[in-house]
């Protein structure tokens, strides 16, 4: 299986009077269509990590790989283009837009990206509400749907320019039981049926359980003994 995302002595350092190291020497390769769970206690370090991976904060150590290319050398607007095409997002609070509909919400990636012309975009967005069972609620506010409807929506949202992967944070940790298995099986589909690889940070022990592989995150370090 082909790393399709690699970490090389990945370090994450706060400056201050007292530096604060979030993550430390963290190497590792995610293979392309992998489901990995990263677990760990509260304030391990593991969404640093995966905020890292993502592109979204900047190492002050090591370097992240994006299929094979070392991404420490990129600009600002270079992370950004990197981070619409190839990375997805999930997170714990779906962060969709309150003034915009469902389906403006979905649209948001691709209109970013400008790949797709805007009624093919429409099209898409359409198809991919209707592939998580909502599509006859594309008019529809973020408000207005339930907590679970809104986390397919942000996945929805996550898929929109077709990223190979996918990084979730706790993307059951705000939900009832019902809506986390849902969105648990979506994820888990996203890898078997979809060809995504999928990056979760979770204290949900089910989910982590139907992952490929686990990794252990204590005090920003990989710890191979760690167990919930």
């Amino acid at each position: 299986m082909s790393a399709v995302l690699a970490a090389d002595r990945l370090g994450r350092t706060l400056p201050g009077e007292v530096p604060v190291t979030l993550v430390q020497d963290i190497t590792l390769d995610i293979g392309r269509g992998e489901f990995v769970a990263i677990m760990g206690p509260s304030g391990s370090g593991k969404s640093s990590l995966l905020y890292l991976l993502g592109l979204l904060d900047v190492p002050t150590a090591g370097r992240v790989l994006l299929d094979g290319q070392d991404t420490s050398g990129y600009g600002e607007d270079e992370l950004a283009t990197t981070r619409l095409q190839k990375l997805g997002f999930v997170f714990q609070f779906h962060f969709l837009l309150a003034e915009f509909t469902v389906l403006e919400n979905v649209l948001l990636p691709m209109r970013r990206l400008g790949a797709l012309p805007e009624a093919a975009a429409r099209q898409r967005a359409g198809e991919l509400l209707g592939q998580f069972g909502l599509g006859d609620q594309g008019h529809k506010r973020p408000h207005q749907l339930s907590g679970g409807q809104r986390q397919r929506v942000a996945i929805a949202r996550a898929l929109a320019n077709d990223p190979p992967i996918i990084l979730a944070d706790e993307p059951t940790g705000n939900l009832d039981s019902r809506a986390a298995t849902n969105v648990r099986q979506i994820l888990h589909d996203l890898t078997r049926e979809w060809g995504k690889t999928v990056i979760a940070v979770t204290h949900d022990l089910t989910f982590a359980s139907a992952a490929d592989r686990q990794i252990g995150i204590v005090d920003g370090l990989i710890d191979l003994s760690w167990q919930a």
